[in-house]
């Protein structure tokens, strides 16, 4: 359950403790806007699109911003002025207000993940990465499940000042996390382009390159650009999670509605404690490739499962809806372990912010057309929808394999012109 060293252990702390406080607000965020900002239903959903069309464009600029600041300093102060947003949403009040702090808060978001991302990339060594990130992904899981906890008991009291209370006990756990992200090991690059990495008051030589300087612009390393597309299609899996199995179980089955709980239950306790050994064989880009194969196979296999509960009855749709929601789970993992490998493998060296925010792309731009697209087919469309929603697995997949070897051709080219 614990990672072998000190660090990915201090790291496991923080990314509990992140994850607590961001759960806690995002379980009523919700009863939250309603009850004390005072909006509908359809703005609170029109200012989170807004947000993520801000977190869209400002993608690939917060991780050049890592690479030319430092990604540990980027990471500090984005967490610092995230405490600082929740502190000012109890203020808010109409519509513009809130669509502004979302924006403000999805600006701070992207950047503090860029941050995040490229020093995780850094101070891990190559060997380690999809270990390390896998261990964090576990650890947030737990921090977001306490964080629904305590959200939760806050709406279960149900007053006004207990829901205020809850953006308050957000902002200072990120304080908390700030404190904690300050006493991280830094990473200094040097004027030589490399940097020096203090871990325990040693520097230690690495080898990447100096932020910003050299190497193959993100956006413009095709194969990268395609296979963050295709892994942000793959990574909708979290869309099926918790829109569109849920719709559907509530209006195309006659599974209680109690099963839900179950579901997110199951998909907590193999994200904990399964995601380490999901990740085993990402540290090659023939690995990753194969654990997207895996992914699609899942995604296959959880629509087929699924879809066929519109005409059972009882337990039948009970197991069918619960292993449907096991396999499209064993997708996410998968997805997940992938999609580090891909970063660390094909991230150029002197611009790992960048290409973060590149990559990252894929997943913003899914997670704005699919909720929409998915529910459309598999409420509207039925069978016939959800066999659409496989084959575009298959197909996201599929354009993964070409895509990946072509970015680490471009990679390959410029590493062989330096040296020359």
């Amino acid at each position: 359950m614990l990672p072998p060293t000190s660090l990915e252990r201090r790291l496991v702390l923080q990314s509990v403790l992140s994850a607590f406080a961001t759960g806690s607000f995002l379980t009523g965020t919700a009863v939250f806007f309603t009850r004390i900002v005072g909006l509908s239903a359809s703005q609170v959903g029109l200012g989170l699109s807004l947000s993520g069309l801000v977190v869209f464009a400002l993608s690939v600029p917060a991780g050049r911003l890592a690479d030319r600041i430092g990604a540990r300093r980027l990471w500090l102060i984005a967490s610092v002025l995230e405490a600082l947003a929740y502190l000012a949403f109890p203020l808010a009040r109409g519509f513009v207000m809130f669509a502004i702090l979302m924006a403000v808060l999805g600006t701070i978001e992207t950047a503090a993940r860029s941050g995040r991302g490229a020093y995780w990339l850094v101070i891990f060594e190559r060997e380690t990465r999809v270990r390390g990130m896998a261990y964090m992904r576990s650890a947030r899981n737990i921090g977001y499940t306490l964080g629904a906890g305590a959200g939760g008991f806050a709406l279960a009291i149900g007053t006004r000042p207990a829901i205020i209370a809850v953006p308050l006990l957000t902002a200072f756990l990120l304080v908390i996390n700030a404190v904690l992200i300050s006493r991280m090991p830094d990473v200094r690059r040097t004027a030589d382009a490399g940097p020096d990495v203090a871990v325990a008051g040693l520097a230690v030589e690495g080898v990447e390159a100096g932020p910003g300087q050299g190497g193959v612009p993100g956006l413009r390393n095709v194969g990268f650009v395609i296979l963050g597309l295709a892994n942000g299609v793959l990574g909708t899996n979290q869309i099926l999670l918790n829109v569109v199995v849920p719709l559907w179980l509530v209006e195309r089955t006659d599974a209680p509605h109690i099963l839900l709980a179950w579901l997110f239950g199951t998909n907590t306790v193999m994200a904990v404690l399964l995601q380490v050994r999901a990740a085993r064989g990402a540290d090659t880009v023939t690995g990753c490739l194969r654990l997207t194969r895996w992914c699609a196979w899942s995604f296959v296999l959880s629509c087929l499962l699924i879809a066929v509960t519109h005409d059972t009855v009882g337990w039948v749709s009970i197991v069918l809806i619960w292993a449907g929601h096991v396999t499209i789970t064993g997708a996410e993992l998968w997805q997940s372990a992938s999609a580090w490998g891909f970063l660390s493998e094909l991230s150029d060296p002197a611009r790992l912010g960048e290409y973060q925010g590149v990559f990252h792309l894929g997943w913003q731009a899914a997670s704005i057309i699919s909720p929409a697209l998915f529910t459309w087919l598999a409420m509207e469309q039925g069978a016939a929808g959800w066999s659409v929603i496989a084959a575009i697995a298959v197909v996201a997949a599929a354009v993964s394999h070409p895509a990946a070897r072509v970015a680490e051709a471009r990679l390959q080219q410029e590493a062989a012109v330096v040296t020359v």
